[in-house]
């Protein structure tokens, strides 16, 4: 079965939480999750930031969940990688 592997994607969040612990909880939500958060523009209210997930059979729809419990929505998704299963 194919699984994700790495997610890029465009996030607009609000200042609080910080992207430390906006990066820290998507990291939580898997055992090998590793999560970049790349802020690239801010304004009174809002960041714009460049999120990456990567581990070895990410969630999407986990992720999405408590992106959007922190306060923030997804722009876009800008890159992803999936692997398939190997041929048997």
């Amino acid at each position: 079965m194919p699984t994700t592997r790495k997610l890029i994607l465009d996030v607009l969040k609000p200042h609080k939480p910080n992207a430390l612990d906006f990066s820290t909880a998507l990291a939580a939500l898997g055992d090998d999750y590793r999560v970049t958060t790349t802020v690239t523009e801010v304004d009174r209210v809002t960041e714009s930031t460049i999120v990456t997930i990567e581990g070895n059979n990410l969630c999407f729809d986990d992720i999405k969940s408590t992106i959007e419990q922190l306060g923030a929505s997804i722009h876009s998704i800008d890159e992803v990688e999936v692997h398939g299963s190997s041929p048997k």
